[in-house]
């Protein structure tokens, strides 16, 4: 128990033990500071160092696009000020018009149909969405053999297993490799759970994320009806993280909407967010949609633990939804992270890299590469790209132990920041 220093209105005492304070639950005593987190702590930490010998951090860990949003979201946010009442609570689920707004731009992009009312809510961002559903899936226990299971890209999100740890429950990776064209077979998968001595029964839900974080990876419709039809054999509910749904760089590789798989609707809730299309990230703006009855559960969870986002953001939100202007910047940004993928591609080529066109990520801005041949692990080979040149990336063993010997960059810095990278690592000594 640690001494307390601060002394609220005499009750508790300078360097006094109070043996009647309780400590914190398990879970949450057990998770780490977000790997993102970390790695912002420690480049900032070494930045004077760095700066002095012509190396200032160059940052390339976190998913944040560096360019401003849309014009048209600053305007309509304006305009938005002037409307009478629009500073008052908003409803948990989302205002009419947001929910109204969503549910044409899932018929738009996807020509997917969602009632508005019953089949969409609100979200601060699509992480706190699915940290949230996972609240409402897993019934906690300290006991193992009882804890309730979801299925998680191995590598994935790195927020995944530790929300479903501070749950109480228990994460089972899904392998994505090469081999299995980052679309594994999902009757394999739980073949192999079984072997490995967990009881199918305490499964409650898989989740699947395409174009994927950290892979860039995308799938085919077709694997999105396995996956379904997976989910319905099993009686397991199916997560849809949609996050990076917007970006991609031609029309062929055009990411699906779970919802559009027949059926889907039975098993599915799909997340979205405002972040990563209009670099609204700040803005903290996303929604959930899909079955009915989940998305209802869902809401009175969540309405029990916040009140709604602020009206102004959620009307500049459904303005920017299915306007020319927002469809116009989602073109824009994705031919210049397809740039940005250019530049450090050739770049890693130049540094003796052997990337095969056929394994460069058609969708989102991320990059994930085979570490230095001369390091053991990833860990080693970024905190030495850190330490030696200010170059700011991700271990891959931070995704998941399928990560082990990857790691992970983000594309989303300044072209001549890119550039900038692969000179500082040809001049560090820094090749394959």
């Amino acid at each position: 128990m640690k001494v307390f220093t601060i002394t609220v209105h005499g009750l508790i005492s300078l360097n006094q033990k109070d043996k009647n304070m309780q400590e914190f639950n398990e879970y949450v005593k057990s998770i780490e500071t977000y790997i993102m987190f970390q790695i912002k702590q420690e480049a900032t930490r070494l930045a004077p160092e760095l700066t002095a010998k012509n190396r200032t951090p160059i940052a390339l860990a976190m998913g944040a696009p560096v360019a401003p949003p849309p014009e048209f979201v600053y305007n309509k946010l304006t305009e938005a000020l002037k409307i009478p009442q629009i500073h008052t609570y908003s409803s948990p689920k989302g205002e009419s018009f947001y929910l109204e707004a969503i549910a044409k731009r899932m018929k738009n992009r996807f020509g997917v149909n969602l009632d508005p009312n019953t089949e969409i809510f609100s979200l601060i961002g699509s992480k706190e969405g699915i940290a949230n559903f996972i609240r409402a899936l897993i019934n906690p226990t300290t006991v193992e053999a009882d804890k309730d299971i979801i299925l998680v890209p191995d590598p994935g999100y790195a927020s995944y297993t530790q929300m479903i740890k501070t749950n109480g429950g228990i994460s089972y990776g899904i392998p994505l490799n090469k081999n299995n064209n980052y679309m594994p077979d999902m009757y394999q998968i739980w073949e192999q759970l079984e072997k490995d001595g967990y009881n199918p029964s305490k499964v409650k839900a898989m989740m699947i994320n395409y174009p994927s974080n950290p892979l860039g990876a995308t799938c085919t419709k077709d694997y999105l009806k396995h996956v379904v039809d997976f989910c319905k054999e099993k009686q397991i509910w199916l997560m849809s993280d949609a996050a990076y749904c917007d970006l991609y760089f031609n029309e062929s590789d055009k990411p699906h909407s779970i919802l559009e798989i027949e059926g889907a609707k039975d098993v599915a809730v799909e997340f979205f967010s405002f972040s990563k299309p209009y670099s609204m990230t700040g803005f903290r703006l996303g929604w959930i949609c899909g079955n009915k009855d989940a998305v209802g559960t869902f809401g009175r969870l969540k309405s029990t633990i916040d009140t709604g986002l602020f009206k102004v953001l959620q009307k500049c939100a459904a303005d920017v939804l299915n306007s020319k202007e927002g469809d116009d910047y989602i073109a824009d940004s994705n031919k210049g992270f397809k740039k940005k993928q250019e530049i450090v591609i050739n770049g890693f080529r130049e540094l003796g890299w052997e990337i095969k066109d056929e394994d460069i990520p058609r969708a989102t801005f991320y990059i994930w590469l085979p570490i230095s041949s001369r390091y053991k692990t990833s860990k080693d080979f970024t905190d030495d790209l850190l330490r030696k040149s200010g170059i700011v990336v991700v271990p891959g063993s931070g995704f998941g132990k399928n990560g082990e010997g990857f790691f992970r960059l983000s594309a989303v810095a300044t072209d001549e920041q890119l550039k900038e990278v692969i000179d500082r690592m040809k001049t560090d000594g820094f090749y394959f």
